[in-house]
């Protein structure tokens, strides 16, 4: 494929679906015109073009979430794209991993879904290495960080041992709230240490390669 196949609009546009290269979820919906896309097969980075800035815009130039292309495809009649990326964070401004989180109707008339696992894991990471760089007044944290591997290693061992007690104790509902503050404290080691969700990710694919 090469730029002269897409058909742009009169406005010299044309839709891009981003999708991620591993799960195949749709991340966001942009337009792209000539110029975004061959800044995006050059640099193997996404590029957009902002319909209400009339600007070209880099994804994660501010944010730092980048998402590196793993592939452009072209649709039959040429006059829609779908990119698929490997996400260094959100997709969506919010947080949320995707942009399309807001269900209108699920499957059965529900007006409502619970958010899957992964996107709320995916959601607090992102806001986790916010807090990293911004290093806001106030945060718990921006606290740790600031603090250091010391405090947040000592914070994963208390957690640890507080999820340990409660499952003992077999009360559902503390090992709940406690398996939640273990998984905090965790994220902001991984953080801390430079490890991504994209690494813990690839490495359980791995270890589920090897099992037998």
């Amino acid at each position: 494929m090469t730029i002269d196949n897409v058909k742009f609009d009169e406005r010299g546009l044309v839709p891009a679906v981003v999708q991620d290269a591993h799960t195949r979820g749709v991340l966001m919906l942009a337009y792209m015109n000539a110029e975004s896309l061959k800044r995006t097969l050059e640099t193997g980075e996404t590029w957009f073009w902002s319909r209400s800035r009339a600007q070209l815009w880099h994804k994660g130039e501010t944010s730092g979430n980048t998402q590196r292309v793993a592939d452009v495809l072209l649709d039959c009649d040429g006059d829609a794209l779908v990119v698929r990326v490997e996400p260094a964070g959100p997709a969506c401004h919010t947080g949320q991993t995707s942009c399309f989180h807001d269900v209108i109707q699920a499957a059965g008339g529900s007006q409502r879904v619970a958010e899957d696992l992964g996107e709320v894991l995916s959601a607090l990471y992102a806001l986790i290495e916010e807090r990293k760089r911004e290093r806001p007044q106030g945060s718990y944290t921006t606290y740790l960080f600031d603090q250091g591997l010391d405090k947040i290693l000592k914070k994963v061992g208390e957690e640890s041992s507080e999820t340990i007690i409660a499952a003992k104790n077999e009360d559902r509902g503390a090992l709940t709230k406690e398996s939640c503050d273990l998984l905090y404290h965790l994220m902001v080691l991984l953080a801390e240490r430079g490890v991504t969700l994209s690494d813990m990710r690839d490495e359980l694919v791995r270890r589920r390669g090897e099992q037998r």
